[in-house]
């Protein structure tokens, strides 16, 4: 009987699912495969939050494979080692997966294709993961968008127009056993002590992903085109992680997000754009596949970062800085594995224009902490803010983040959810404790500096000596 390998990567689901359809639908029987390789990501390798929710996405999927008649082979090593390998064991004709846009998965991935074809395998690759594939959209002059507007432009029209394919409800699995490693021999749950508290907050896999849509739906995005910028709303719709690991497709959302009534309309585009803003970060690392180490901006090359970085990386990482709005997302993001968008933006603003720290150091802690660390996201992100990357504000634009909070969270929720210990203070102060009088700091218990303390950096001086730097490297020599 004919057999295929379907290798599963960031795509662990049974509903639109294009390597598992058609392996299903053109072969006898079908060996469901994850190899555990974080190797070959080099630098990238996933983060401890990553692996935990790998750990729990992966006994999901096998959850669902073992209900339609089938088995998930869970291997380690290297990846064209460990297909050959099995390939061998099960005289396996054909291998399918869905591609990833990585640049080291695509250089990965290129490599296993023409080695195996060249030994009779019928290797096939599909598309799934994004709207839209990277190397299909130029600009009029033949170059690759830049700056997201045109880009949005561009694919707007065709944001409905996405098949989704039914789910796989049978599988036949091969009569000769495959041996497979127990989940937990790959090691993937991370050793960290916050782990149990991540898990208090979300639950992996398929059917999770599409019970959030499915609420998503149902309250019919509910105030998100106005309220996604207010942390202390549960308006955003938390679909990130389950995205990233393929739990549920851009495709699926998009075919879903129809049902939402005329009246919603503004919702339903504001969340479609988002998934647009995923597509161009995975267009941008797709042609500029240096980003997550360089800068877009070649002249950031040469930036007056900070160079003692120790104890302002480590107060900012534990929300420890003295600036509220910044300290209540970094405690958000340890606790859960995950922060809210704008609150991302401002902690970053902050990190790199009011430190004066390199955005690395920034998005190698976001990708070790956050759930939904994605490589193109992430890179997008903190190049965004930084101000070296395509589409980048312009670097003087400096996110002030008293101001901030005073606008997005002016009743103090947020900060008052995850600083407990300033919730005390009236709201004139809440976001300035530096600025509360003696008395009222007496009144409710705070002491600058013990319970709480003293902002780390001066928010306006900081601001013009991040304008100065960026002097240095403004107009090229």
């Amino acid at each position: 009987m004919r057999t295929a390998i379907v290798w599963f990567q960031r795509d662990l689901r049974l509903n639109d699912n294009p390597a598992l359809y058609q392996a299903s639908q053109r072969f006898e029987q079908v060996i469901p495969l994850y190899i555990d390789a974080p190797k070959e990501a080099g630098l990238w390798a996933p983060g401890a939050a990553s692996r935990w929710w790998l750990h729990h996405s992966l006994a999901a999927l096998s959850d669902s494979l073992s209900r339609i008649g089938s088995l998930l082979v869970i291997r380690s090593g290297d990846t064209e080692a460990v297909l050959r390998e099995l390939i061998g064991e099960q005289g396996v004709a054909a291998v399918y997966w869905n591609r990833r846009y990585e640049p080291w998965a695509e250089a990965r991935d290129q490599t296993v294709t023409e080695s195996l074809s060249a030994t009779g395998i019928d290797c096939r690759r599909f598309h799934t993961g994004l709207l839209h594939r990277p190397q299909d959209l130029l600009n009029r002059s033949g170059s690759p968008y830049r700056v997201f507007t045109p880009f949005w432009h561009r694919i707007e029209a065709q944001m409905f127009d996405q098949p989704v394919l039914p789910r796989v409800r049978q599988l036949n699995a091969p009569a000769k056993p495959v041996a497979s490693l127990p989940l937990a021999d790959v090691a993937l749950k991370p050793a960290h002590a916050w782990a149990d508290s991540i898990a208090a907050h979300w639950r992996p896999g398929q059917a999770a992903a599409e019970a959030v849509l499915q609420r998503l739906v149902d309250r019919a995005a509910d105030g998100y085109a106005d309220g996604r910028d207010y942390p202390a709303l549960a308006v955003t719709s938390r679909l990130s992680p389950h995205l990233h690991f393929g739990e549920i497709s851009p495709g699926q959302i998009v075919y879903r997000l129809q049902e939402l009534a005329a009246g919603d309309a503004s919702n339903r585009q504001s969340l479609i754009r988002q998934l647009a803003w995923r597509d161009f970060a995975y267009y941008l690392l797709h042609h500029f596949p240096k980003t997550p180490e360089q800068p877009m901006n070649p002249r950031f090359r040469e930036f007056p970062w900070r160079s003692n970085t120790d104890r302002f990386l480590s107060r900012w990482q534990r929300g420890r800085t003295g600036i509220p709005l910044v300290d209540a997302g970094m405690t958000e993001l340890w606790e859960t594995g995950w922060m809210h968008n704008r609150v991302r933006m401002i902690t970053a603003s902050f990190l790199t224009k009011n430190l004066g720290i390199h955005w690395l150091h920034g998005a190698r802690w976001f990708w070790d902490t956050l759930v939904d660390a994605d490589l193109a996201n992430n890179t997008l992100g903190w190049q965004w803010v930084a101000g070296c990357g395509a589409d980048a504000a312009p670097y003087f634009r400096i996110f002030n983040p008293v101001t901030q909070a005073r606008k997005f969270d002016a009743e103090g929720r947020y900060v008052r959810r995850w600083l407990p210990q300033l919730a005390g203070l009236p709201n004139r102060y809440l976001h300035s404790p530096w600025e509360a009088p003696s008395d009222v700091l007496e009144a409710t218990g705070i002491e600058l500096g013990s319970a709480y303390p003293m902002p780390l950096v001066d928010l306006g001086q900081s601001r013009k000596a991040a304008l100065a730097a960026y002097d240095t490297i403004r107009t090229p020599a």
